[in-house]
């Protein structure tokens, strides 16, 4: 069966002929209905999907250089598995690889069993919200572990920063199943890192291309819509083209810390009216009798946590609609990531009334979540909590960026750049693939165009930030 014609209106398709046939990677129903599961949405009829309830073999690949072979003199084998949880890799196996994958200079802390484990232990990347567990692991055959993947399959969207709802929505105007979809990511976070995280082996690109190959069977097998990598570096994105991925592009704003010695040797970098505005903003702090606090590691007490949880609840009341973390996530995060976490605190005499989180990279502080207490406004203390305390800090610890997360144009008059982010889509549809590539093409043009324009009005003097310096390039 075969439908020929115009797509209907959609905002990222617009009206595109062509013609979709009935794939073996998704089947088509007229009774299509919308059924709701605690936290996850299913739009169409649900794709049959049994996901690895404890370990899944997706079989044996053999490494095929000379120097991989085993002591025996026959070519090395690798096995790949998926495992239904985080807890079934050792912390120090599944951190040799995400370190590896890193290097040591720009660790990642989001990539980090201690992270992954805290959203897995605290319920909030779980089945229950839409998030299964289905990383995937790669062994040699001495069980020594070569490479994982985060990887869940997802019955939503929601939590991703990367927006794909209106392809849900052609899916479904055409009675064809998006949900569920394998995602890698790191649930809930939009930070750019490695996704495939591969052991510094003399067959490191073999066991890349193993596990990118995993992933795609893994679609085939769970017979899913798509699989989807979300905010890797450019390197694996330009290495996932060749292996049939569409390519997106996204944009956030970050900070770049040129050799400062303090906050006043930044701004003098900025044009006078900006520089001007920003020490206004933070003579405002004092001027209301709020006093900042930067705490890190053993200084975050249990109670710090609960009364973020409260301000996190009450951002996300008022902003998001719903709470992805659980107020167990903090403390467990806070336990296991130790001075890696540096929360920034807001005080009015002795009452905490807002706080900011940030994690430390090895070259980055990244910022996560900001919140203030219910009913309370402080003129322009989310500017300082979020971004003028960042740089501080990043200043202090000598880091070179400040990622203050996703979205926000509000950043760039205080110092925040655009920089390009980036997506790979493996769509397992043909004729689907072909019209979302269109889309991308045609969206990455207006990205470019955008971040050019933002670039040249940002807040800097003339030659004091090279303008699109970021677009293609990683340091990964």
């Amino acid at each position: 069966m075969a439908i020929t014609g115009a797509l209907p209106s959609s905002p990222f398709l617009g009206h595109v002929p062509f013609h979709l046939g009935k794939s073996s990677s998704t089947y088509f129903t007229h009774n299509s209905v919308c059924i709701f599961k605690v936290k996850a949405l299913f739009w169409g009829s649900r794709r049959s999907v049994k996901p690895a309830d404890k370990v899944l073999s997706l079989g044996e690949f053999t490494l095929s250089e000379a120097d991989s072979l085993g002591d025996t003199g026959t070519p090395e084998k690798i096995s790949v598995s998926v495992v239904s949880s985080i807890s079934e890799v050792s912390p120090d196996n599944w951190d040799s690889c995400s370190l590896d994958a890193t290097g040591h200079q720009q660790f990642n802390p989001f990539l980090s069993h201690g992270f992954l484990s805290s959203l897995e232990e605290s319920g909030s990347a779980v089945e229950g919200t839409g998030w299964i567990p289905q990383h995937i692991i790669a062994e040699d055959e001495s069980k020594n572990i070569l490479g994982v993947v985060p990887l869940y399959l997802k019955s939503h969207s929601y939590g991703e920063y990367v927006f794909d709802n209106s392809w849900a929505n052609a899916y479904y105007n055409y009675g064809l199943s998006y949900y569920p979809k394998l995602q890698c990511s790191v649930p809930f976070t939009p930070v750019t890192g490695p996704r495939i995280l591969v052991r510094n082996t003399s067959h490191r690109d073999q066991v890349f291309d193993i596990l990118v190959s995993a992933m795609k069977d893994l679609a085939v097998k769970f017979n899913v819509s798509s699989l989807h990598i979300t905010f890797p570096t450019s390197n694996e994105w330009h290495k996932l083209e060749e292996k049939g991925f569409l390519q997106r592009t996204g944009m956030q704003y970050h900070w770049k810390n040129r050799n400062y010695k303090n906050f006043d040797e930044f701004l003098m970098d900025m044009k006078q009216s900006k520089r001007k505005n920003i020490r206004q903003e933070r003579k405002k702090i004092s001027a209301q009798n709020v006093t900042m606090k930067r705490l890190r590691g053993h200084e975050i007490k249990a109670s710090h946590w609960d009364t973020f949880y409260k301000f996190y609840r009450n951002t996300t009341d008022n902003k998001w609609g719903t709470a992805y973390l659980t107020r167990d996530f903090f403390h467990r995060m806070g336990a296991k990531m130790g001075d890696n976490v540096l929360l920034v605190v807001a005080e009015e005499g002795d009452e905490l009334v807002a706080a900011a989180l940030n994690l430390i990279g090895g070259d980055t502080l990244y910022g996560r979540l900001w919140g203030c207490l219910p009913g309370t406004y402080y003129a322009n203390l989310h500017f300082e909590a979020c971004y003028y305390q960042a740089i501080d800090a990043a200043i202090e610890l000598n880091l070179s960026t400040v990622e203050a997360g996703a979205q926000g144009e509000h950043k760039i008059q205080r110092g925040y750049m655009p920089v390009p982010t980036y997506s790979c889509h493996y769509i397992l549809d043909e004729d689907f693939k072909r019209i979302i590539d269109d889309f991308l093409v045609r969206e990455t043009a207006q990205v470019k165009l955008v971040m050019n324009l933002l670039q040249d009005s940002g807040p800097f003097k003339e030659n004091k930030y090279p303008s699109y310096v970021y677009w293609g390039i990683s340091s990964v």
